[in-house]
This record gives C-alpha cells, sequence and structure tokens, in this order.
C-alpha cells in the first residue's frame, strides 16, 4: 500500500534529467520517455508508493470538495493501474468500516482491502456484478474511464462521453442522498442529457480540472455533489 498522502502535489523539483535518442527510439517515444522522467508527480508517486500520477488528481479533488470520508462506499470504475483505488481505500478504509470496489478490464495488482473486478465496465453483467460486491449503497462513484484516443477531437469527445454517461447510469442506480459522482471528461465537459440529469440529480455541479492534470492534456473532471436521490424500480 501506498504510504500515507503527505499533501496533494511534489514535495520539491529534482533537477532536469535529458533523454539520448536511441537509434531505434521514435522521436515520439524519446518525448514520452522525456517527459516521464521530468514530471514532478511522476517522480513523487514513485516516492510515496502510487501506482500512477493520477493518484495525486483525485487527492486534490478530494482536497477541495471533501468527498473520501472514513467509512465511506466507493466505486471506482477504470481502476487500473489502481493509484484511484489506493487513494481511496487509504480514505475511508478505517477500524473495519468502509468499503471500496473496482472494476477494469485490465488486470492489476490487488490494493490491501479494496475488491477488484477484472471485467469490461462496458458488459452487460459488469452492473450487477458490482452491486453484488457493494452490497448496498454507494456514497462516491468516480470513474476515470477512458477510451483510446483517435486525434479527431469530435470522436474522443463523443466516446468519453459515451463512458461517463454509462458510468452514470450504474450511479443513479446505487448512490445513496448526498453521495458524489466524478467522471473524466474533456474540455467543452459534461453536455447534452448528462449535464441536464446532473443539475436535476445533484445540489452542485462543478467542471474542474486538477493541477495534476497535465496542461496539455484535455482532460477535465465532472463533479457532481449531494446526490438527490432517485426511485429506484
Amino acid at each position: 500500500m501506498a504510504s500515507k498522502p503527505g499533501g496533494t502535489g511534489p514535495s520539491g523539483r529534482g533537477l532536469k534529467e535529458r533523454v539520448k535518442t536511441a537509434n531505434k527510439r521514435s522521436a515520439s517515444s524519446t518525448r514520452w520517455l522525456d517527459r516521464q522522467l521530468n514530471d514532478p508527480y511522476v517522480a513523487e508517486a514513485r516516492k510515496r508508493g502510487f501506482r500512477s500520477r493520477a493518484a495525486f488528481k483525485l487527492l486534490q479533488l478530494d482536497e477541495r470538495f471533501h468527498f473520501l470520508k472514513s467509512g465511506a462506499h466507493v466505486v471506482d470504475l477504470g481502476a487500473a493501474p489502481g493509484g484511484w483505488t489506493q487513494v481511496a481505500a487509504e480514505a475511508v478504509l478505517k477500524k473495519g468500516k468502509g468499503k471500496v470496489v473496482g472494476i477494469d478490464i485490465l488486470k492489476m495488482d490487488p490494493v490491501p482491502g479494496a475488491e477488484i473486478l477484472h471485467l469490461d465496465f462496458m458488459l452487460e453483467e459488469a452492473p450487477s456484478q458490482l452491486k453484488a460486491l457493494l452490497d448496498g449503497d454507494a456514497d462516491v462513484v468516480l470513474s476515470d474511464m477512458a477510451a483510446s484516443a483517435t486525434g479527431h477531437q469530435r470522436t474522443d469527445h463523443l466516446k468519453i462521453m459515451a463512458l461517463a454517461e454509462t458510468a452514470y447510469a450504474f450511479a443513479a442506480e446505487v448512490l445513496a442522498p448526498g453521495g458524489t459522482f466524478i467522471a473524466k471528461v474533456l474540455q467543452g465537459g459534461a453536455t447534452g442529457d448528462l449535464l441536464k440529469e446532473l443539475k436535476q440529480d445533484f445540489e452542485e455541479v462543478r467542471h474542474v480540472k486538477p493541477a495534476a492534470s497535465r496542461k496539455d492534456s484535455a482532460e477535465i473532471y465532472v463533479v457532481a455533489l449531494s446526490f438527490r436521490g432517485r426511485a429506484r424500480g
């Protein structure tokens, strides 16, 4: 398990490293490696035992909105490699209380205290299996799911919105009144029917780009707070 978070950002700056271009390495691969080596969040994640720099996005969102409370029940959609699951588990699993359930199509190492389902969330049987693991209402539903980018802005926006809409369809069935829903979207934010639903179902809906989200990334997060509840069949 990662060490207890000592803040929501890098603790200091390291020396910048330069990447030598190998004969068999493409220019894009070299740029990616250079960015990884010199990204302070990558270094800090390694230092704290987090599996990805994405852990800091969730830490920063929670620092602002305070939704990861001790004893809460949390669902992590698109959990691999486990950075968000680690943060959630450390925050809510206290004194034998709380529950963290994650799902991802990719295999990932266990996170102490969390229950992980290795399954494609978009499959018809996935929601029922998640509900069985959750065994009750959720206080928080998180979705950091993302589809493979095509490079075509409109297509990528539609793909990630489809994931966010599916994530919320599930969240609306399991969230307890007062609950929180957070999902990754792209610049432009949640739109259309999803945004309309969120504004009807929650007291507050915000769009946030955490400091840990790379400046050149189009990702932002829709944060929906204080679920009003829905009649469930």
